[in-house]
């Protein structure tokens, strides 16, 4: 592998697991990704090849079929698949979020039912906590679950749900009358199975087609639509109610560290086609890479790849470690993300008038940029995260 974001310290297993995931990004990924986004197709050949990878049960333990393997090795694997196509790492990203939440925080019942089949991907999942009306203030959703003896009613709408039409599991976070002051604690992650596709995929809920978006295509973005959809009880995550807050908090958690990872990937990549190209084209009777202007941007380019890698792989360490990593996700995802996007705008100014033309892949990805810095919560909200954890750690003391 290049010199570029390099991680030290790797298992042997963990180097193969990323050997192979290189090979398969540079062979079924990177040559048809181009295509593939312009045409707004999902990848089915490429997310069959995970499945056989097994990339689905990355993080899930082998007990339940998976592969046991550490949020570092899964961040790493994603920021390889992002080098070839950020759109096929969202795939894995929200199936990941909902497996690690069923693993951390689901009944024994729950785990057995869902994580090995979870892990051989016959079940895919979609996360949903965003709705039309909000953004960052999750504690004022509106969808409601209301009792009805053993079960549960859900009334409202959701949005921005990745693989909300190709998936057949829901994590959903709605609002429960538990008789709490602080909004928060009224709160229930609810497990909702269903059908892949689009329209009426279970009585009462609905997903009415996939968004148009400026990038991220391929992998589908939906809304839902919840009209008195009956749940069980035994779909209540946890088998209690009112903590779906935390939850949710728990997996936006680990999914800061797989968005910083996938800022990581498409940085990388833009710096390789950055500094190839600069070798290819010539002006003024040289490759413009010999031009002193140029070899700077490059510089600048190689070190904001190389940082945000490396804090990406402390965020996921911390975690690993058992720690509480709320300061060093939120600190890598926001860094990972402007670095990301200002790394592909160099790029994107090296091609000069070619990264404009949809012929080189450099004009994909400056579509694609955007969408990390709101993901998984704005720089504004990770600078606030940040910032409150900061003034915890350094409080003045007496």
């Amino acid at each position: 592998m290049a010199r570029l974001a390099r991680t030290e310290g790797l298992s042997e297993v963990q180097q193969e697991i990323l050997a192979a995931v290189h090979g398969f990004v540079d062979k079924e990924i990177i040559p048809v990704a181009t295509e593939l986004e312009h045409a707004d197709e999902y990848p089915a050949e490429i997310v069959k090849g995970m499945v056989e990878m097994g990339l689905f049960g990355l993080m899930i333990p082998e007990e339940y079929s998976g592969i046991g393997e550490s949020l570092l090795t899964y961040a790493l694997v994603v920021e390889e698949i992002a080098r070839g196509w950020m759109s096929v790492s969202g795939i894995l990203n929200t199936h990941f979020i909902v497996a690690y939440m069923i693993k951390q925080h689901g009944t024994d019942e729950q785990k057995a039912y869902f994580l090995p089949r979870m892990a051989e991907g016959t079940v895919r999942a979609a996360f949903s906590m965003s709705e039309p009306a909000l953004g960052s203030d999750v504690a004022a959703i509106k969808t409601r679950g209301v009792r009805d003896g053993d079960d549960f009613l859900i009334t409202g709408q959701k949005m921005w749900l990745t693989n909300g039409g190709t998936s057949n599991l829901v994590a959903l976070l709605a609002r429960t009358d538990e008789g709490q002051d602080a909004p928060h604690r009224n709160m229930t992650t609810f497990l909702i199975e269903k059908e892949p596709g689009f329209g009426e995929v279970r009585p009462g809920l609905t997903v009415p087609g996939k968004l148009a978006k400026m990038g991220y295509k391929g992998v589908d973005t939906t809304e839902l639509v919840l009209d008195n959809v009956r749940v069980p009880g035994d779909r209540v995550l946890g088998g209690a109610t009112g903590r779906g807050f935390a939850h949710m908090m728990d997996g936006v958690e680990v999914g800061r560290v797989n968005v910083a990872a996938r800022a990581c990937g498409i940085a990388l990549r833009a710096f390789e086609l950055g500094i190839a190209y600069a070798q290819q084209r010539s002006t003024f009777g040289k490759p413009i890479a010999q031009h002193q202007a140029i070899q700077f941007k490059l510089a600048e380019m190689a070190v904001k790849v190389e940082a945000a890698h490396q804090m990406m792989v402390r965020a996921a360490r911390v975690k690993d470690a058992g720690q509480r990593n709320d300061l060093e996700a939120g600190m890598a995802k926001y860094l990972a993300a402007e670095y990301c996007k200002e790394v592909v705008e160099d790029s994107f100014r090296i091609h000069g008038g070619y990264g404009y033309s949809k012929e080189y892949e450099i004009e994909r990805l400056y579509r694609e940029a955007p969408m990390l810095l709101i993901g998984e919560g704005t720089a504004e909200i990770q600078k606030m995260i940040v910032g409150r954890r900061l003034l915890e750690e350094y409080k003045l003391k007496g």
